[in-house]
């Protein structure tokens, strides 16, 4: 295994959180394929370098804290992402329900505001929960906020 190439692994995995495909990709475009790109990415596992399930918790929390996105955005980012159902689960049980709800009240009480031009209510909540499932939030969840917000 060619030291310089896995040190630079470890400056790309200390950067931020990666998944085993991240970096099998960069390792790609550094020209490393087969066996050593397998044996550095076992290594960077063994030094706690990569961890997906720390990477989905992370991913989760972070793109519903800070962008707002919803459940089924998330879940189909980290499906897309190549993570395992099991450490799918555990960043997903990062996102707290109570939490989830009132992001979703607030996201949809903003865009109505931004909406206030628009006379017909029916469009008006078309409007906003259209934004709300392009953002990943559950059509349910939507509709039932903006039944009681009549």
């Amino acid at each position: 295994m060619d030291r310089g190439i896995f040190l630079k692994a470890c400056n790309f995995c200390v950067y931020q959180e990666r998944t085993q495909e991240e970096v099998r990709q960069r390792l790609r475009d550094w020209t490393v394929y087969g066996e050593e790109a397998e044996e550095i990415i076992s290594e960077l596992i063994q030094e706690n370098f990569i961890n997906e399930e720390r990477f989905s918790k992370v991913y989760a929390g972070s793109k519903f804290r800070v962008k707002k996105w919803g459940r089924r955005k998330i879940l189909l980012e980290l499906k897309r992402r190549g993570l395992t159902d099991y450490c799918i689960k555990k960043g997903m049980a990062e996102i707290d329900e109570e939490e989830y709800f009132l992001v979703l009240q607030a996201l949809l009480h903003k865009k109505l505001h931004a909406l206030r031009s628009e006379s017909n209510p029916f469009v008006k909540n078309q409007k906003a929960a259209k934004y709300a499932m392009q953002k990943g939030y559950e059509s349910g969840l939507i509709w039932e906020i903006l039944k009681k917000n009549d």
